[in-house]
């Protein structure tokens, strides 16, 4: 049970963390936002004309999964690395090597991951309408969000952190500032009704746009992936506002709005 004031509901634009903060925080738009993996390769798999499936688990249960729906399953980003460094880019959680895989004869992708993928099949059945967002799409997203708010829609902005080795929640900066992204650019186009969380995300942003690359390869995540291998994830990321792509979730894949 919600103790009060934490539902945010006396605010039009609300931010929590992670999958209990995205219930928590229930509004008529949930906005999803995980900087280096999940929905920065959600937002290029739609780019690239693919329908991307979220789903929660990485066993058995997603090749079965992916199979009832006519879809690929994509490979985690360690997975397709342990294929071999002389490989062709595979269809995986790696937002460069979703940008560089051959997708000729596919059509839809299902992408497991343990943050933003969660968060985005757990909002799948609430009747909210599910975006995703990074750093790339983040004023495209605002813009499309601001005509719905101007409407009477609120909007929770969820940032899916991270997991410490124990699986509990790991609040992270990438996100923080990938969701300020998207709320500066509600307040940019005139939105209103911002919680205290909401405008600690958007200062947030806001102080590290001018220093925004080197920042992200400079935290935690960015530095956990370049020592992975996967630093080219951390720029492909970092590029802000390249793309006018909105990727909503319609039933159980993210296409392109409009689409």
């Amino acid at each position: 049970m919600l103790k009060p004031g934490h539902d945010q509901s006396a605010h039009a634009v609300r931010m929590e963390w992670g999958p209990t903060g995205a219930t928590a925080v229930a509004a008529d738009i949930a906005v999803v936002i995980d900087v280096l993996s999940f929905t920065t390769t959600v937002g290029i798999a739609v780019e690239r004309g693919l329908s991307l499936l979220p789903f929660v688990w990485k066993d058995e249960r997603a090749a079965a999964y992916a199979d009832a729906r006519a879809a690929v399953l994509a490979v985690g980003r360690l997975e397709g690395r342990s294929l071999g460094a002389d490989r062709p880019p595979a269809l995986s959680l790696s937002p460069a090597e979703m940008s560089e895989a051959d997708v000729s004869g596919v059509e839809r992708v299902v992408l497991p991951s343990p943050n933003g993928s969660t968060i985005s099949f757990a909002l799948a059945s609430t009747g909210a309408r599910v975006v995703a967002a990074s750093l790339r799409n983040a004023s495209a997203v605002a813009e499309h969000v601001a005509g719905l708010m101007r409407d009477g829609a609120t909007c929770a902005v969820i940032p899916a952190g991270e997991r410490w080795p124990d699986e509990t929640l790991r609040p992270c900066v990438e996100d923080l500032w990938g969701a300020g992204a998207v709320i500066a650019g509600l307040v940019d186009r005139g939105v209103t009704g911002l919680g205290p969380e909401a405008r600690v995300a958007e200062r947030a942003f806001r102080a590290v746009r001018p220093d925004l690359a080197s920042e992200l390869a400079a935290c935690a995540g960015g530095i956990e992936l370049a020592a992975a291998g996967y630093a080219d994830d951390v720029d492909v990321a970092g590029r802000l506002d390249v793309s006018e792509v909105v990727p909503v979730l319609h039933r159980d894949a993210f296409v392109a709005q409009g689409a």
